[in-house]
């Protein structure tokens, strides 16, 4: 641990282009952990360039330290060094935290960058424009390759546009033409036109684009169908507003996918980040709910006491069905969740998703009720036995198949995210159904 400590401190200590925003982000965690005097210290050390990235990854709980102990002018110039996007982010997370701070440092910005802020928060979340980053490399569809490459020297060199691909061809109105990638220009006269190039190459050098608002996973779809870099967001004239670039596409991927896993799990993500007591509270909520539907298996398996008495084979076999219809359930949902996530499928697709994914879980059950029925007949040389014990695991394992599709696109049609719960609801239906079909399908057939 010390040895993280003094690891971090040198890293922080000595800032260079080698190293990664994430690399000193960790290294800001680890000093929190270990010493918080330092940490502030460090925090207050470091330049605006260096912290307007960091802002763009860290969690909220370093966020917080930021808003509370850098002046109002430093934060402000923070978000000045971040694009468009990114900055739009960032004030968002900050009015979530502080409304009050949020105001201040809107206010210390310049007008073009608050006005830029807050037309793209107007967006609704999930649509393409509040992704969208407005710095952008445009050329007239009549402008020489010569006058728009000095042009893109000019705004490199002081800073205004940055990481460009390509460059966006539009007409006199600012309607998008076409897009050419900055390398293929090299192969051309540089006194030609645009209008030259793209006379005999419009297909060549179609640029694909998105509506500001359309929904952002129908651009990521078009950016992984395509292989693209970078996609053009425009307005429903087609006129060019922005663009979305592939690390943005990537970041929003690895976003809902560590969103979607860590709710299968019923585990917070901010608190993951913080001290270990505060994760533990997190995750204490569902482990209560998980204890409660627990002890409602225990209350069903009481029910039954007098017949596992009698059987003691019965306390031998049940935890068998009840963890194959858990796994059936998990199955289900994993792959349910997966196709809502990525809209493969809606509400309107529950019969035909809920129909299949029953129908697999029969075929399961009937191929799995029978090994099972065997190995207890063998194990305990009574037929009717393995006749209880298969039945219950085809009951089981098809209301599980069943519980896993219909929980999840249940939870979508009102507005809840799918993924949140819905593995605790399925475990204590299939435990608690698991264990009552088994033992009164006992009761009634061998007792």
């Amino acid at each position: 641990m010390l040895n993280d400590f003094l690891e971090a401190q040198e890293l922080l200590k000595n800032i260079s282009k080698e190293q990664s925003t994430y690399q000193i982000n960790e290294a800001l965690k680890t000093i929190k952990r270990y010493d918080e005097n330092i940490y502030l210290q460090t925090l207050k050390s470091l330049d605006t360039f260096t912290l307007a990235n960091v802002t763009t990854i860290t969690p909220d709980h370093i966020l917080e330290d930021i808003l509370e102990h850098l002046s109002i002018i430093k934060i402000a110039k923070i978000v000045e060094e971040l694009e468009s996007d990114d900055a739009t982010d960032l004030i968002k997370r900050i009015e979530e935290l502080n409304l009050e701070k949020a105001l201040a440092i809107l206010n210390r910005l310049s007008s073009e960058d608050k006005e830029e802020i807050l037309r793209l928060k107007n967006y609704d979340e999930n649509t393409t424009g509040a992704y969208m980053q407005t710095e952008i490399f445009t050329a007239s569809i009549n402008e020489s390759i010569e006058k728009a490459i000095k042009r893109y020297r000019i705004l490199k060199h002081s800073g205004q546009v940055n990481q460009i691909f390509q460059i966006y061809i539009t007409d006199e109105k600012g309607k998008l033409c076409n897009s050419i990638n900055l390398s293929d220009l090299l192969l051309w006269d540089f006194k030609l036109s645009f209008a030259d190039i793209i006379k005999n190459n419009s297909e060549k050098y179609k640029s694909y684009s998105i509506k500001d608002h359309e929904d952002i996973q129908k651009a990521i779809d078009i950016v992984e169908d395509y292989d693209l870099s970078v996609l053009a967001v425009v307005d429903d004239n087609g006129v060019l507003l922005g663009r979305i670039t592939y690390d943005d596409i990537h970041d929003l991927i690895q976003e809902n996918a560590t969103e979607q896993i860590y709710n299968l799990a019923g585990v917070d993500e901010d608190a993951e980040e913080e001290s270990a007591l505060k994760a533990a509270k997190a995750r204490a909520f569902w482990l209560m709910i998980n204890l409660t539907t627990s002890l409602i298996s225990a209350n069903i398996i009481s029910l039954f006491s007098g017949e596992i008495e009698k059987l003691v084979a019965l306390a031998v076999l049940m935890p068998i069905v009840a963890s194959m219809g858990g796994n059936t359930g998990s199955q289900a949902l994993a792959v349910t969740v997966r196709k809502l996530s990525l809209n493969e499928i809606e509400f309107k697709d529950a019969k035909k998703v809920i129909l299949r994914e029953s129908g697999i879980s029969l075929l399961n059950g009937f191929i799995f009720a029978s090994i099972m029925s065997v190995i207890a007949f063998i194990w305990f040389k009574t037929a009717l036995l393995g006749l209880v014990i298969a039945l219950s695991m085809l009951i089981n394992l098809t209301l599980a198949g069943f519980v896993g599709s219909f929980v999840p696109l249940t939870l979508k049609k009102f507005k809840i995210d799918p993924a949140v719960g819905s593995s605790v609801v399925i475990t204590a239906i299939t435990d608690g159904l698991g264990f009552f079909s088994f033992l009164l399908l006992a009761k009634m057939i061998l007792l």
